[in-house]
Formats: structure tokens, C-alpha cells, sequence
């Protein structure tokens, strides 16, 4: 089958045309007359195969992509639908034309992070193998063996990631690999996998994982051979219960896990960054205390239309001695390619929105230029001008002992901010551009935390009376 063509949207589908893979959208949106012109024009046979056509309901992120490859790694949050796709790829790879017609594979690997959860998910799963097998090509599981056997005599072999020397000596023409981002040792299983996946012309394997911060993913993402597509969980919402996707973007909307483990981003802890994702994690709250100072802070871009512009909010509960204050981050409300009074609108609004007694920006970029755009948009506002003196490692490091010490929350939807924090090294930073949004952070809690203790430690002259 040939790729989609370029009216047909990405080339990311093995199907032979756009109407086939678009076909179960435009039966679901159409009205009912023509949803009931296109069940009566199938003949019965058709109408028998229809559940089991896989391209016909699959989200794009479920189809391979076209091209020379040798790994594709399908990326997706919870419930993203990755098990269908990769039960559904080794399906399309097995059978063949008729139920005893050879298919392209005929030795396949099914390598789990354990067999019980392999056999669980992968063959017996809800999305797995059986379930999505047509009755007339549907394999036969020997619990002995471990091995799944379709009609055709092609064998599915289950295999424990915890025992890569168990992949010493067995070869194979197909492989599936589940949640590798979860295996205890996944780099020396992969590898074992890989030396044994030799059959064929042309041995394929396919990842599902949810995303995570380990090397054996990393490296796997960076090879020349490796293809991948991705997914969040919202994408898959058709095949959800009522009311999942609601409760847990409540619960986990915005923060790193929730981009993790719900919009299937890799996030990056960088070797000795200054901040960690589950410290990050610890630090959220979902009750803020009543705040006794707010201010927003504003780290203005060097350019114009491109940069980002780091706005943060941030309150201080400033009850008791300077040491016992404690810091909330409340809004990351940075945006993207805004002009100079597209930010400053952004930054007043937040103002507003927060009820904040000051706006701090960076003037190093700008200079009198900041305050003019912002006074041009509200001539009162309460502002406060300030000039790095040294760099941002510098005016980070004590930023990030404050949260060493506990003495900062955050609330839910910061994982942009979080994200940057965790790139942010003692030798700079880490991730591509600039860590706008993390200075933003750093002057909202110099001005709301740092100063006040500095001017509180410093000490008082005393006049001794005659």
C-alpha cells in the first residue's frame, strides 16, 4: 500500500488512500441519511469485515509511516490508544490475503516488561492481540510455550523484559516492544532484542511506551533508523469512559507528570540541573493560603515576533521573620512572537488578574523602552525596573536553595516553566533558546524573597545616646 498523498494530509499512514483512513470520521459526521446510504451500499461480506479493518478506524497516530525504517516508536499519554496500534501492526504484518495465506512475518517477538503484564496486555488485553483478531484468523495461545500461533503457522514468541538472556539464541523477523520506558533493564534487552531480530529482508520493530527520561528511549529516538509518531490521551476521547479525560486533566493538567503521562512529552532532567522534576513535583499544592504580596514579573525578549517573553506570577505569604516566608508561583502567563505591546498587555492583564502590587521587569534588553510600553498601556501601574548585574546561573543558584529549603510551591499548569527549570544547569542552560521563563521566575522571587531577606540579614547602625 502506498502513502497518502499531499492532499491527503501527513505521510504517516501504510493505507492505500485518505477516504480509507478518513472513512470512520466522515461515516461519524455525516448525517444519518448518508450513514445509512453507506451501510446499505456494502454487501454483507464487507459489512462482516468492516470492524476488522483496521485503517479504517485508526487515528493517524496509529498508522506507521512510510519509508526505510527499522524501529517505529509510537509515543502517547494514558489511553492514547497505543496497544490497538501495535497489536494492529503485528496483525497486518502476520496475516496474510486469506486466513492460511503467509504474511510478510512469521517469527514475532512480543517482549514485555514482565510476561504476566506481556501476556495481560499484549495477547489478552482488551487491546490486545485476541480482541483484535477477525474470528476466522484469530491465533491460539499455548501457555506452556508462551506462544501465540496464528492459522497461517506464524508464531508470536512472549518474552520478559527482566530477562534479556532469555532473547540469547531465539531470532525473529518482527518485533513488539511494550512500555520499554518502564524495563529495569531496558538498554541490555533492547540490545539483546536487536541481535536477535535478523530474519527476513527487512526486520522491523515497533515501541509503544508512554514516555520517560531514560536512556535507552533517548538513544533509541535518536537513531537515523528510528521513525516515531505521537499522541496525548485527549486524542483517543472516543474510546474513553465518560468523564476520565475531565478528572484527570483536573487533577494532572499542566504539571510535568501530567505532560508525561498525558500529552506523552519526553521531558529532560539534565544532569546537574539546579532543579528536578520530582522535587518540582513535591513542591505542587493544589490549596493556596492567603497571599499577603503578588507580584508579576517580566522578562522581555531581545527581539521582536520571535522570542518569548517570560511573564510569571508569584505570591509570598510574608507573615513572621524574614526565614519563615514561604513563596507561591501561580501563573506561568509567558507567551510567544508577541510584540513588545502584545507582552506588556499580556504582563498587565496578569497583573489584573492576580490583584498584584507590582510589576518587575528587566530592563537590560529594553531599558527605558519596557516601561514606556507598559505606562503607554496604564500610566498608574505600580512598576519596578531591574538590571541583572550577573549572569543567570548566578541570580538562579539562590532561587533554587529556596526550594531546597521548601520554602516554594507551586500551583497546577506551570509544566512549561517546569520544564525549563529542570534544563537549567550550574554550567547554564541546557535546553535551546533561552530560559526566558525561568528568569521571569527568578526576578518574581528575588523581589518577593531574596531582597527582603538580604535588607533583613544586613545589619543595623546603632545610636548610643549621651
Amino acid at each position: 500500500m502506498t502513502g497518502m498523498g499531499p492532499d491527503c494530509g501527513p505521510r504517516i499512514s501504510t493505507s492505500s488512500a485518505c477516504d480509507l483512513r478518513s472513512g470512520a470520521d466522515s461515516v461519524a459526521f455525516a448525517d444519518a441519511d448518508l450513514r445509512e446510504a453507506f451501510l446499505d451500499s456494502l454487501e454483507a461480506e464487507h459489512l462482516r469485515a468492516l470492524p476488522w479493518l483496521f485503517e479504517f478506524w485508526a487515528l493517524p497516530h496509529q498508522l506507521p509511516p512510510t519509508g526505510d525504517w527499522r524501529t517505529w516508536v509510537i509515543l502517547g499519554g494514558r489511553g492514547a490508544g497505543k496497544t490497538r496500534a501495535g497489536a494492529e501492526w503485528v496483525r497486518s504484518q502476520v496475516e496474510g490475503s486469506r486466513p492460511r495465506d503467509p504474511g510478510r512475518a512469521r517469527r514475532v517477538a512480543l517482549v514485555g516488561e514482565t510476561h504476566d503484564q506481556a501476556r495481560e496486555v499484549m495477547v489478552f488485553g482488551d487491546s490486545g492481540l485476541m480482541a483484535c483478531s477477525p474470528p476466522d484468523r484469530k491465533p491460539v495461545w499455548s501457555a506452556g510455550r508462551k506462544v501465540l500461533t496464528w492459522p497461517n503457522g506464524a508464531e508470536a514468541h512472549v518474552i520478559s523484559a527482566h530477562d534479556p538472556e532469555a532473547l540469547r539464541g531465539p531470532q525473529f523477523d518482527l518485533a513488539w516492544a511494550d512500555e520499554l520506558a518502564k524495563w529495569k533493564r531496558g538498554a541490555e534487552t533492547w540490545d539483546m532484542l536487536q541481535m536477535g531480530l535478523r530474519l527476513g529482508e527487512d526486520p522491523r520493530a515497533c515501541v509503544t511506551t508512554t514516555p520517560r527520561n531514560v536512556a535507552v528511549l533517548k538513544d533509541l529516538l535518536a537513531r537515523p533508523t528510528t521513525v516515531m509518531t505521537h499522541a496525548p490521551t485527549e486524542a483517543n476521547r472516543a474510546y474513553l469512559a465518560p468523564g476520565f479525560l475531565a478528572e484527570i486533566e483536573a487533577r494532572y493538567g499542566g504539571t510535568r507528570l501530567g505532560r508525561q503521562e498525558l500529552e506523552g512529552v519526553l521531558l529532560s532532567d539534565v544532569e546537574g540541573a539546579l532543579w528536578t522534576g520530582p522535587a518540582l513535583e513535591a513542591a505542587r499544592v493544589s490549596d493556596l493560603p492567603e497571599l499577603d504580596r503578588i507580584v508579576v514579573a517580566v522578562d522581555p525578549p531581545a527581539g521582536v515576533g520571535a522570542d518569548e517573553c517570560g511573564i510569571v506570577v508569584a505570591g509570598a505569604v510574608t507573615r513572621g521573620p524574614v526565614p519563615e516566608w514561604r513563596a507561591y508561583v501561580l501563573e506561568d502567563a509567558s507567551v510567544t512572537g508577541a510584540t513588545p505591546t502584545e507582552w506588556a498587555a499580556a504582563a498587565l492583564r496578569a497583573l489584573e488578574r492576580h490583584g498584584g502590587e507590582r510589576l518587575v521587569a528587566e530592563v537590560n534588553q529594553g531599558g527605558a523602552m519596557v516601561e514606556t510600553i507598559l505606562r503607554q498601556l496604564d500610566p498608574a501601574v505600580p512598576y519596578r525596573a531591574v538590571r541583572a548585574s550577573r549572569g543567570k546561573v548566578a541570580r538562579a543558584e539562590p532561587v533554587a536553595a529556596l526550594y531546597e529549603q521548601g520554602r516554594v510551591f507551586h500551583a497546577r499548569g506551570l509544566g512549561a516553566l517546569e520544564d525549563q527549570m529542570c534544563q537549567m544547569t550550574a554550567q547554564g542552560f541546557a535546553g535551546g533558546g533561552s530560559p526566558d521563563r525561568v528568569d521571569a521566575l527568578v526576578w518574581a522571587l528575588t523581589d518577593l524573597v531574596l531582597e527582603p531577606a538580604a535588607r533583613w540579614r544586613a545589619p543595623r547602625m546603632r545610636v548610643i545616646g549621651g
